[in-house]
């Protein structure tokens, strides 16, 4: 019988199977979790910290700066690794403006880490850079030079330094860069200071994006529309300057109650500024001339279950002269020639009814309802500027196609991006929408505005060296669905000059307190705007052009007439002086003698004299029917024939 191992024995063997179980699970754990093991050590004493980029800047369109990353400092102390106290306390205490002797307890101190977090300037704290134990810790912070400019439009960031409102938000992939990352020590309290052996990935910069605002007319709005405000005891307003040719924005001053821009959120009843629209619709389809008449019902008319007045009554009303005196009775008569169709199209052409695209967060599409949806009443009303709402973005948009020709254009708030070095890394241009209306009816049309300045409701509006076209809009505040009695929107639409159009101005008073009127209330603040930008250097203005300009109110002929070709005929919208108490034909009158003169100033004289006019041709007046002397009815249509200079 063989001899059983003792209890010792037992208990050795034992004790080496345990022994080597240990030396198994640590050879195992060495060998096959040893990096997992590492990792997780690393982990509890490092951590991962994220390096912000320095955001882009924000300019206006000649480089003056609207939002700049501004670089400061926190300072940190890891007490351990100094080997120089004096040196760091003297530089500590100078930088910092503390008392040497506390930060030289500091440097001697058993703590891990001290930290001031600032924020610290870099001429405060360059003389710590590179010290052993002293650790910068870069923030960047938003700086807004002209603190006030555009606040609304340009925004601000949030508290994580991402765009939160404005342009900063919408804006916020091309400015923010690409963030870094540093290992930071991390003590058993779970505070972190900077590892000097570790590396890190260091931040990519944002673009630098420049705007198409101009900041010397945007100061001119804001100021402007702010004394308008206030004059008018008003709840609010809106200021757009838009440059026709481009679509780019030049400035957007709003001032609503606690802050904010309604510019693009905020809707509104247009009220007359609309009924360009409409005549743009008429002449457009064939449906009108600029001299067509209607009878102006002597001020108040009966359409179905509504009554339709005028301030001013008129017996008979051209086309023209309903844009000119803002006709609500001219306005819904001549729209009864369009169909509910070709109406709604115009207007939803016009890009009423969807967003513009610009680049702001929040835009509102305004409201166009369809035909399908009206009453008996809505053409009338629709043709009067109201049952529909815009903004004053669409508004300027949509006036800005009459101003170059016809085309709708996208407005646009960026005008160039570049990279972090300089180079331009994008370059903004026009961006046709449609063409709404062809060339010769858009001249008709800013035609017809000039003579709301010069002789209609804007008169208030017109400047002593430029000629100026532009349409007034009264129109009730509609809040919930019910019009307030006594509360008025009142609104303005300028083109600058009106020969050559180089602003779009659209300026909106909200519930101004006694005078309501777009005329007396909204039009002279484009004025005010327009001489302050004439007086000063602003880049948006090209004097050049304005200096080749054709002579102050020699406009009677229209934008078109700069642009006909020879053998044109244009007819030349005429303001009638019959009046509701006239039951007799005017006497006859001899035809002035226009021959030589420009087309503009023919067509002025005749105009004076009572009669409509007709251009056949381009040039200088060689002829007119009736001829020069004739007896002839004030309304006679004359018809002027042009040659050019080098045909005679």
């Amino acid at each position: 019988m063989p001899k059983l191992p003792s209890r010792i024995t037992l208990i050795g063997a034992g004790f080496v199977a345990a022994a080597l179980a240990v030396v198994a699970r640590a050879g195992y754990v060495q060998l096959y979790q040893g990096a997992y093991w590492h990792q997780r050590a690393a982990e509890q004493q490092t951590t991962l910290v994220a390096l912000p980029a320095p955001r882009g800047g924000l300019y206006d369109r000649n480089g003056v700066a609207l939002g700049l990353s501004q670089e400061t400092f926190g300072v940190g102390l890891a007490p351990r690794q100094v080997r120089d106290r004096a040196l760091v306390a003297s530089r500590l205490a100078a930088g910092l403006g503390l008392p040497r002797e506390e930060v030289l307890r500091m440097t001697g101190s058993d703590r891990v880490w001290y930290e001031w977090p600032g924020p610290y300037q870099w001429t405060a704290v360059s003389a710590l850079r590179g010290v052993r134990g002293v650790y910068l810790r870069r923030r960047l912070e938003r700086y807004y030079p002209k603190l006030d400019f555009g606040a609304h439009i340009v925004g601000r960031v949030d508290a994580t330094g991402r765009g939160g409102s404005g342009l900063e938000r919408a804006l916020d992939t091309l400015l923010a860069g690409r963030t870094g990352s540093a290992v930071m020590l991390r003590d058993r309290s779970g505070r972190t200071y900077p590892s000097p052996s570790r590396p890190a990935s260091d931040p990519v910069p944002g673009a630098d994006v420049y705007l198409t605002l101009d900041a010397d007319l945007q100061e001119i709005a804001e100021r402007a529309l702010a004394d308008a405000v206030r004059q008018a005891r008003a709840a609010g307003g809106d200021v757009v300057i838009l440059q026709p040719e481009t679509g780019e924005v030049l400035a957007l001053a709003a001032v609503r109650p606690g802050g904010g821009g309604g510019i693009v959120s905020d809707a509104f009843e247009p009220g007359s500024t609309a009924k360009v629209f409409t005549a743009a619709a008429l002449l457009r389809t064939g449906r009108a001339r600029a001299d067509d008449t209607v009878f102006g019902e002597n001020g108040t008319y009966r359409l179905g279950n509504r009554t339709i007045h005028d301030v001013h009554p008129n017996a008979t009303l051209t086309l023209a002269d309903v844009i000119r005196v803002s006709s609500n009775i001219g306005i819904a008569k001549f729209g009864a020639r369009l169909t509910n169709v070709e109406l709604y199209e115009a207007f939803r052409d016009f890009g009423f009814g969807n967003p513009t695209g610009i680049d702001l967060p929040a835009e509102a599409g305004g409201r166009l309802r369809h035909p399908r949806s009206w009453t008996p009443e809505s053409p009338a009303s629709v043709a009067m500027g109201y049952e529909l709402a815009v903004t004053p973005l669409q508004l300027a948009a949509a006036y800005a196609s009459l101003a170059n020709g016809g085309i709708l254009l996208e407005p646009t708030l960026v005008r160039e991006v570049r990279s972090p070095g300089g180079e331009v890394v994008s370059r903004a241009a026009p961006r046709p929408v449609r063409r709404v209306v062809s060339a010769s009816v858009a001249s008709q049309l800013a035609h017809m505005m000039m003579g709301v300045v010069e002789e209609g409701t804007a008169r208030r509006a017109a400047l002593g060296t430029y000629s100026l076209a532009g349409k007034t809009g009264t129109a009730r505040r509609n809040v919930g669905g019910r019009y307030l009695a006594g509360h008025y929107t009142a609104s303005f639409v300028g083109l600058f000059p009106a020969e050559d159009p180089q602003l779009v101005l659209v300026v909106n008073i909200d519930d101004p307190v006694g005078e309501y009127f777009g005329g007396t209330t909204a039009a002279p603040v484009v004025r005010t705007i327009l001489a302050a930008a004439l007086a000063t250097p602003a880049g948006a203005l090209d004097r050049g052009r304005l200096t080749r300009r054709t002579a102050p109110g020699a406009a009677a002929a229209g934008a078109a007439l700069a642009t006909m070709g020879g053998g044109a005929t244009v007819v030349v919208a005429w303001p009638p002086v019959a009046s509701p108490e006239a039951t007799t034909p005017p006497a006859s009158r001899p035809v002035p003698d226009v021959t030589g003169l420009g087309l503009r100033a023919a067509a002025r004289a005749l105009h004076r004299s009572g009669f409509a006019v007709r251009i056949d041709g381009w040039g200088r007046v060689a002829s007119t029917s009736p001829a020069a002397g004739a007896a002839a009815r004030p309304g006679t249509t004359v018809t002027v024939h042009a040659e050019r200079d080098d045909a005679r």
